[in-house]
């Protein structure tokens, strides 16, 4: 096998993991939409699923580091392969219509996804982190407040009661909107199933998805701003 042979076959090695860790981080960002949408419909089950979510030992020492690795490794391995592509490419931009040929959302992925990433840390810092330091550092699982009461929901509420952070938030679910329209196409492509009869069924469930579960956390962010 020849070294430009085998540097392309490592590209699409290196496509195939990024796809799947994407996938897997969507299926987890549907799991977290539905469990925060039960703070909309119902406080005391939001209560009661996040206690379970977050005392599970399967899902604590299990899943949670998965996931966090998976964010890492899509994320690093999103700015290698940029890098990569933008060192094979022999003119650069400034000297080429890339908007003849590709999109606003496929030509900055890095960009949506560096600024994600940022809100993943405002996110650790607003829920994981006093979590952890309740459960891990003080000795608390209970999960209740001073009333003897389920604290998530009154967490949530507190945090959402800022219009700055909301803010934040909403202009960061549109932009996980922008990244996740490309990416799920993409992702689907790299694994070889955006091929034949299912090709318009995947873009579609593409679209919806990008569109559905971004403006989902919205409405939560903003309704629980404006009805408390």
């Amino acid at each position: 096998m020849s070294a430009s042979a085998s540097i392309f076959q490592s590209s699409i090695a290196k496509k195939y993991w990024m796809a799947i860790s994407g996938l897997f981080l969507m299926i987890f960002l549907l799991q977290h939409f539905a469990i925060n949408f039960l703070s909309v419909i119902s406080p005391d089950l939001f209560n009661e699923v996040s206690h379970f979510m977050g005392t599970n030992p399967l899902v604590q020492f299990g899943l949670q580091p998965v996931l966090m690795f998976g964010v890492i490794y899509h994320l690093a391995m999103g700015i290698r392969l940029d890098m990569q592509n933008r060192a094979a490419r022999p003119t650069k931009y400034a000297y080429e219509k890339p908007g003849e040929s590709s999109t606003w959302m496929s030509r900055n992925m890095i960009i949506t996804g560096l600024t994600i990433f940022a809100f993943l840390g405002l996110h650790f810092y607003d829920f994981w982190i006093p979590e952890i330091t309740t459960k891990y550092v003080a000795g608390d699982i209970s999960g209740l407040n001073a009333h003897g009461e389920y604290r998530y929901f009154e967490e949530l509420v507190h945090k959402m009661s800022d219009p700055i952070r909301v803010g934040i938030y909403c202009v960061s679910f549109v932009l996980l909107a922008l990244h996740l329209m490309h990416g799920f196409q993409s992702a689907f492509q790299s694994i070889g199933a955006r091929v034949g009869k299912y090709k318009n069924l995947i873009i579609g469930l593409g679209k919806a998805y990008a569109i559905a579960v971004p403006a989902g956390f919205i409405v939560i962010a903003l309704f629980h701003l404006i009805t408390h």
